[in-house]
């Protein structure tokens, strides 16, 4: 294959610094803005960096004229809508919490993007993403590990990638740290060196999902009650898509003890609340598998898993409940493990793969 490369260019920073690198690596590059279009009834900040906004496709064509790289702006609002906004609203309105940024690594930075690529000839796309791909030697699998910015990682996003996608993905910032990434900017006189960090939601104006959910689906958010676990009634929620397990907060339920969501029952419309040790579970299941530094689970291995973004992680046993199943057995319990939220199995900074939690 050839050294021709997609760089997926959203207008900040990291994005910027990796078109650049790719450059200076001696890649014929074209820089590529996804235009995603605004899905909120809100308008954007434009003082706020925001990827969806069209402040952010400026910024990457004039980076891209920095650089002397073409650039191209295509319209991805109808798959955005179908794959990440609808999927959000849809995973809320069934009592799960969505993991957006993962399904759109899988369906658009690494799957729309490299169709793209296959029908203008060219071989890879670049990314700004904080991990490191390489290949190994023996069994020629293509391997996902941590970003060196332990900060900044984002192989938690990752896991869904195929191997396909794999091999031909460049993340060039997995060697460095945010601060070396801005000082690459400023040495390019890049507009976007010292631009702040974007929000988490691109596709919320406002960062405030509840408003989100409201004026989406309005008909589907019906006031129900808070029960404890003997499903006596100790309140009204305002609807099942406003919460989340583990969540404390605007329950607005008075209690000796703080109560917690526990579980969200769609079929009756209830949220359950208990104290804080009823969130503790020390197994889960885990549904839709994917695995990267294996080809297939064929029996319990030993890892540590995170349940969620931010989370440091726990050992665990994980045992195959099928092709594209598992069980997860913690070694101690965790607390708030939450349906609907991606499962990724590590072995120190070597990503093995991962799935979603299902219950």
């Amino acid at each position: 294959m050839g050294k021709k490369i997609i760089a997926a260019m959203s207008g900040g920073v990291d994005s910027s610094v990796t078109a650049a690198l790719m450059v200076k690596a001696g890649y014929d590059v074209i820089a590529v803005t996804m235009r995603l279009g605004n899905h909120d009834t809100v308008e954007f900040d434009a003082d706020k960096p925001n990827c969806c906004s069209l402040e952010g496709v400026e910024d990457a064509r004039r980076v891209s004229r920095l650089l002397d790289i073409p650039f191209y702006a295509f319209n991805y609002t109808n798959q955005f809508r179908k794959s990440i906004v609808d999927y959000f609203v849809d995973e809320y309105t069934a009592g799960r919490t969505p993991s957006p940024c993962v399904m759109c690594n899988k369906d658009l930075k690494f799957g729309k993007l490299l169709d793209q690529a296959d029908q203008l000839g060219y071989n890879y796309v670049a990314t700004g993403h904080y991990a490191r791909i390489e290949q190994d030697v023996e069994s020629e699998r293509y391997l996902l590990r941590c970003g060196v910015d332990l900060q900044k990682d984002q192989s938690y996003f990752l896991f869904s990638l195929t191997q396909d996608q794999l091999s031909r993905a460049i993340m060039p910032l997995g060697e460095l740290n945010k601060d070396q990434v801005r000082a690459i900017a400023r040495e390019y006189n890049m507009l976007t060196a010292d631009k702040p960090e974007s929000q988490e939601l691109c596709f919320i104006a406002d960062d405030n999902y509840k408003r989100f959910l409201k004026d989406r689906i309005p008909d589907q958010i019906q006031p129900g009650a808070i029960v404890n676990q003997d499903d006596e009634k100790l309140g009204e929620h305002q609807g099942v898509p406003f919460y989340t397990i583990g969540q404390r907060r605007g329950l607005g339920v008075s209690a000796k003890t703080p109560l917690y969501v526990m579980q969200i029952r769609t079929k009756d419309n209830k949220i359950v609340v208990g104290e804080s040790q009823s969130l503790m579970r020390d197994s889960m299941q885990v549904e839709d598998l994917n695995l990267i530094s294996i080809s297939k689970l064929e029996a319990p291995i030993r890892a540590k898993v995170k349940i969620r973004y931010k989370d440091s992680g726990a050992m665990a046993t994980i045992l195959p409940l099928g092709k594209t199943s598992a069980k997860v057995q913690f070694d101690s319990p965790r607390r708030a493990i939450t349906p609907g939220q991606a499962a990724v199995f590590y072995h120190d900074d070597l990503v093995i793969g991962g799935g979603w939690i299902s219950k």
